[in-house]
């Protein structure tokens, strides 16, 4: 068996905001979920879908592991990623860094892990590792999840070496503070202009607020999209409001986020930036009742509703960034 001492293995909302808890508080830096994921600037949103998929899919937050570069980045920490085709030389990678006492971040399929409540592939879910034996994988996960669990060693590689959508070959990833821990508060504003820079000038038209205006015409479109309403709906409301997000498809995250910059940085933008998401917020979970309602009734009133609600809510969110734009 080995190991990883000292590990504080608190449980998040979101699996990498969670995974990257417990790989920076061992580094000595302890920052709320919340922190975590304005710094990374973690908000967006997409709207996507094409004829390979049985369902659209409604993402609120940039690509997996962005998120770690983009923290890694702006806070100045060593970011080292391994990644392999090899499944050996992949879990050789990860024990050694175990055997030195140092916890991991691992990138991988959830489907094939033991513990996980609803078996779907998702190829970009975000573990921390801090020990294993024979048998076993000591992981955090999110607090939906279980927490500190253990999963089998053949389940974890089959859940590395997994491919499809937003997979990644047998990643896993350490952060170090090389030159002592960084001030997090002098990085807030840099952090908050890149997310709503990106967020107000999408490349293409699913994308950012843009997305959510697209998204506000597609969405009472959805029965006839659908093959099995009664499912595909419901399931889409669950990705939104649970499914990892803190609620609100990140949207409460992101407005914890701006309360606690609100709390070190006097600014009148900064305000009404957090003001809008608090609006925004509970609007994208009224979004999420409404599709969840018309999958069980069928009726597309509350679809329709539910796209009344995004396109308002397209243009409260590009408010609300072109005000933090302003910082």
């Amino acid at each position: 068996m080995s190991m990883v001492e000292g590990v504080d293995g608190r449980a998040m909302q979101h699996c990498e905001t969670t995974a990257l808890g417990v790989l920076l508080r061992h580094e000595g830096l302890d920052l709320s979920e919340s922190m975590l994921f304005g710094l990374g600037s973690g908000l967006s949103f997409i709207y996507w879908d094409s004829k390979a998929m049985g369902f659209p899919f409604l993402g609120g937050r940039v690509k997996p592991f962005e998120l770690t570069r983009n923290l890694a980045t702006l806070l100045g920490l060593e970011l080292v990623v391994g990644e392999t085709t090899s499944p050996r030389k992949g879990w050789q990678n990860v024990a050694a860094l175990i055997d030195a006492g140092r916890p991991v971040g691992l990138q991988l399929d959830s489907y094939h892990l033991d513990y996980f409540s609803t078996k779907v592939h998702f190829g970009g879910h975000v573990v921390a590792m801090y020990g294993y034996d024979e048998e076993n994988a000591y992981l955090v996960d999110t607090a939906p999840q279980g927490g500190a669990v253990t999963t089998g060693l053949a389940g974890l590689a089959r859940a590395r070496a997994e491919r499809g959508p937003m997979t990644a070959r047998h990643r896993s990833f350490t952060l170090t503070a090389p030159g002592g821990l960084p001030s997090p508060q002098d990085r807030i504003i840099p952090a908050i202009k890149t997310c709503a820079d990106a967020f107000l000038n999408p490349p293409i038209a699913n994308l950012g607020h843009r997305g959510i205006g697209k998204a506000a015409q597609q969405v009472p479109k959805w029965l006839e999209r659908s093959d099995d309403p009664g499912e595909d709906l419901p399931r889409a409301a669950v990705l939104m409001e649970k499914a990892g997000t803190g609620g609100a498809l990140f949207r409460n995250l992101y407005r914890d986020f701006l309360a606690e910059c609100a709390q070190l940085i006097d600014s009148r933008h900064l305000r009404t930036g957090h003001s809008l998401y608090g609006e925004a917020a509970g609007l994208w979970s009224q979004v999420a009742a409404l599709v969840a309602a018309a999958g069980a009734s069928g009726e597309a009133a509350d679809l329709v509703q539910a796209g009344s609600i995004l396109h308002d809510l397209s243009r409260i969110e590009r408010e609300a960034m072109q005000a933090l734009s302003m910082l």
